[in-house]
């Protein structure tokens, strides 16, 4: 009898157990421990830290910028070119800064999620435990008869209420770790998240790096010309000029030379040319763009307009067609001067390969599509670099019925 009477006193206390209210789901604070909710605190704090020097990196990147377009608005003169680089070197700097303080803040928050994932796992085995220990107890009273469960309540009526407080209490206590395992799910979610951010932040840090590595090659060549012209703003205008006119020639040639091939073409029986179906293909290994079509940074935007992307390729990079079709015109860069090749494609379509360092192919021949058809080049000084080159790049240019189009419209 004295056994019974303890088996029973163990119901009574489990009963006393779940009336405890342990289940407090309304605040995310309740989860946390002291120490965690400092350490979050702590890291909060320096979150709102970095991105107090976000703002204020990109305040210096706006004073930076109106620099730039303040002397890109001015006279082209060798002071004002020389500014423009450095103002753009010094961008660039910021631009990295800024990314390195979004990679930190990005490792916080990481740190942060990591922390509470921490404490809401201690909290699920807390009540793991304490709801296992719960039903060992009762399982080891499976055997006590409700006849004696009835004897030790006043009435009938107290000890259905209690019945069905252990049956409400087991399905909140269902609920509340299903609540806790989907918060456990989205911490993970957002910690995967904030992963690949920061692999974004890495690999944009790494383009943001080769930006300001072609920006110092870009100075060393206007280093160059400082060196040719004998820091002369007379010599240097006279090289502005022979750039301008390089430009303008070649242009007038390309459209020449497009109008007097597609005719010769046409004349020729049965050789309709056709435009590749799988389009362009990038004709030096896909790399930092330096320059974009019609380019508002263009450093000599305010001599001509740029008609073209340039494609950064260390001098004698393979230079290989973007697409098949006719070689309409080559022009060898002897001495220093621009020299470039000119295909042309169906569907009205040509292209131009600028500031190329050596020839492979000759006018009227007709190459097909990933064909070497020469070497590039940009360093200054070097054959087919012309007169103001920004270093070694290839120039690349896309022409529809004539017309310089986005070659990003068409590369593959």
């Amino acid at each position: 009898m004295n056994k019974r009477f303890q088996q029973l006193s163990l119901i009574l206390v489990c009963i006393f157990i779940f009336n405890a209210p342990f289940f407090a789901l309304g605040q995310s604070e309740d989860y946390l421990s002291t120490r965690t909710n400092q350490e979050i605190k702590e890291i909060n704090n320096d979150i709102l830290s970095k991105k107090g020097q976000i703002q204020k990196i990109q305040e210096q990147q706006e004073k930076y910028s109106a620099l730039i377009n303040q002397k890109q608005s001015e006279k082209a003169t060798l002071n004002n070119q020389v500014a423009i680089l450095d103002n753009r070197l010094a961008k660039a700097e910021l631009d990295i800064e800024i990314v390195r303080t979004e990679i930190d803040r990005t490792q916080l928050e990481i740190q942060k999620t990591d922390l509470e994932i921490e404490d809401k796992n201690k909290t699920i085995d807390t009540e793991k435990k304490h709801i296992s220990n719960v039903l060992k107890l009762i399982n080891k009273n499976d055997n006590v008869s409700t006849l004696e469960i009835m004897l030790l309540n006043d009435s009938f009526a107290n000890f259905l209420s209690q019945a069905k407080y252990l049956e409400d209490v087991s399905e909140d206590v269902k609920t509340s770790l299903d609540k806790l395992n989907d918060l456990k799910k989205e911490l993970l979610d957002e910690k995967n998240s904030l992963k690949k951010q920061n692999t974004d932040l890495d690999e944009l840090k790494i383009e943001l790096e080769e930006k300001q590595k072609e920006l110092s090659e870009e100075k060393e060549s206007k280093g160059h010309i400082l060196e040719q012209v004998k820091e002369s703003e007379k010599t240097y205008q006279i090289l502005l000029a022979q750039a301008k006119k390089e430009q303008q020639e070649a242009s007038a040639e390309i459209a020449s030379m497009e109008k007097l091939v597609r005719a010769k073409l046409a004349n020729l029986e049965g050789k309709k040319l056709e435009f590749n179906d799988n389009g362009m293909i990038w004709p030096v290994p896909r790399n930092t763009i330096t320059s974009y079509f019609h380019d508002p940074d263009y450093p000599f935007r305010n001599i001509f307009e740029h008609p073209a992307i340039d494609i950064r390729a260390g001098q004698g990079t393979v230079l290989k067609a973007a697409a098949s079709g006719y070689v309409a015109r080559v022009k060898e860069g002897v001495g220093g001067s621009y020299g470039y090749i000119m295909l042309i494609h169906g569907d009205g379509l040509s292209t131009v390969y600028g500031h190329v360092s050596k020839i492979y192919v000759e006018e009227d021949e007709y190459i097909v599509q990933g064909q070497t058809i020469g070497l590039t080049g940009g360093l200054p000084g070097t054959p087919g670099s012309g007169a103001l080159t920004t270093g070694p790049h290839l120039h690349f240019e896309v022409r529809l019925n004539g017309i310089p189009v986005n070659p990003l419209n068409y590369l593959n």
